[in-house]
């Protein structure tokens, strides 16, 4: 079985992480964090339920000197 979350956390942990963004209307499943990695696939959504999973390991990510990070809200209509 394809654990979804397991393996984009060890995508992250492998340095494969390039940026994220929080995002209002993503294709046909609405608000999410949109992860952007280097390898695909690119850009993985992750639901508002498990964003509180994600902030820590986003917030260890930023820390470790990465600086790409987009926030769409700011260009979206």
């Amino acid at each position: 079985m394809y654990s979804y979350h397991n393996t984009i956390k060890k995508r992250i942990k492998n340095d494969e992480l390039l940026g994220f963004e929080y995002v209002r209307n993503y294709k046909n499943i609405g608000e999410c964090l949109l992860l952007h990695f280097n390898t695909p696939p690119f850009e993985r959504p992750i639901r508002p339920y498990r964003y509180s999973e994600y902030q820590i390991i986003l917030d260890n990510w930023k820390e470790s000197g990465k600086t790409y990070i987009v926030n769409i809200d700011e260009k979206s209509p």
